[in-house]
């Protein structure tokens, strides 16, 4: 060896390669005071994993859970559904989510929990159907369960991969329900794109319960079948399992007006049952009118937040960004090439930054690496920016 030659090896930052999952489900159900295990409190919560149905009947603790919740975990397996993680929060009653203090108060230790679990990518809580609604002759629709779906659509854009599944208010139909919808979208606008409202509700012989279990397991069916970029797919003109016809049966002009107001109807279809006949989320924005416009935007983001965290306390210099932006780069052309990713015309269907432009003095002393990142998904023609945040407070 020559004198003076000095040959070090330097580890890379382990990088995280797989995947981002987008059809594991987390059903939030209650357990109501008579059932509460010894010693609980209002806020404590009960979490069982579950990979199939008979998870869940073989359980000690099943009998704790709400009917609903227990329903929607059999929907979601009979639909096609893999994994789902099945939460009883103790509840003295509904009562408890109608107040903002009462919500929070029972709702954040879990919330907290479900923060800790990045891999779930879709939400239902099918007991909050049942919660009263006042229809008054004129005026807004008052639903007790508004400021609870507020709290999880909140926490689905905090979460920035998750979406949430409402179901129609019990016993809320025709131009009450429109109405509510209509007003609920007005608020809060930011969130509304996280979710979307399903109606009627679905009936297995004499039985009738909200169908947001059966459409949740149908999202992750939709996905499991078209591999690791399903969520390309809508989760649209597929039947539902499990279930042999509706509540309230829909002609085809009705099933076309629910829809445009992002109602997303179910219908019956002579051979092939009852079908999911809409993809609208409650965004009043149209670049987010489409459920898989958005959630693709949502594992891209996941899937990119993911693939830069080795970059935390690396050195934030030009050659750092040049191995950001060619990451960043391979990872948008693997979804380019699913076709989750659309160009216009010579117009390329992304464009990333990672330079001085976005990493300005004042950002690198924050401890912030920034990258800016301009893509179209399929289901819209208006382009969304990405702006990942790493390090730092951000």
């Amino acid at each position: 060896m020559s004198p003076g030659l000095v040959i070090q090896h330097n580890k890379l930052p382990t990088r995280r390669t797989e995947l981002v999952r987008c059809d594991i489900a987390g059903v939030i159900g209650f357990i109501h005071e008579a059932q509460w295990p010894e010693g609980a409190e209002p806020g404590d919560f009960i979490e069982i994993f579950l990979r199939r149905a008979h998870d869940l009947w073989e359980h000690p603790d099943r009998r704790l859970f709400d009917s609903p919740s227990q329903r929607a975990v059999r929907s979601f397996f009979e639909n096609g559904g893999d994994t789902v993680h099945l939460f009883g929060v103790c509840i003295r009653g509904l009562d408890d989510l109608k107040s903002p203090g009462g919500m929070m108060g029972v709702m954040t230790p879990v919330l907290d929990r479900l923060r800790s679990e990045e891999d779930l990518g879709i939400l239902i809580c099918p007991s909050a159907a049942y919660m009263r609604c006042t229809v008054p002759q004129d005026g807004p629709i008052q639903a007790d369960a508004e400021l609870f779906y507020d709290a999880l659509l909140a926490h689905c854009r905090e979460m920035s991969n998750r979406f949430l599944i409402i179901d129609s208010p019990q016993g809320l139909h025709g131009d009450p329900l429109e109405r509510w919808v209509r007003d609920y979208r007005a608020r809060h606008q930011e969130n509304r794109a996280f979710g979307a409202v399903y109606y009627p509700w679905v009936m297995a012989g004499d039985e009738c319960f909200p169908p947001s279990g059966a459409v949740a397991g149908t999202y992750a069916r939709i996905e499991i079948e078209h591999g690791d970029f399903g969520v390309v797919w809508p989760p649209a003109n597929v039947a539902l399992r499990g279930v042999t016809h509706l509540e309230v049966e829909l002609n085809w002009a009705e099933a076309g007006e629910y829809a445009e107001l992002s109602i997303n109807p179910l219908i019956i279809q002579s051979g092939r049952g009852v079908i999911v006949f809409g993809a609208r989320t409650l965004s009043v924005e149209k670049r987010y009118q489409f459920i898989n416009t958005r959630r693709i935007v949502n594992m891209i983001f996941e899937q990119l937040r993911r693939d830069t965290t080795w970059a935390v306390f690396e050195t934030n210099n030009p050659h750092l960004w040049d191995v950001l932006d060619r990451d960043v780069r391979y990872r948008l052309e693997e979804f380019s090439g699913a076709g989750a990713l659309r160009a216009e015309g010579s117009n390329k269907d992304f464009q990333v930054t990672c330079d001085a432009s976005v990493n300005t003095p004042a950002t690198r002393d924050a401890g912030q690496v920034n990258v800016e990142v301009m893509l179209r998904p399929v289901g819209t023609t208006e382009r969304v920016l990405i702006d990942l945040c790493i390090g730092g407070e951000g």
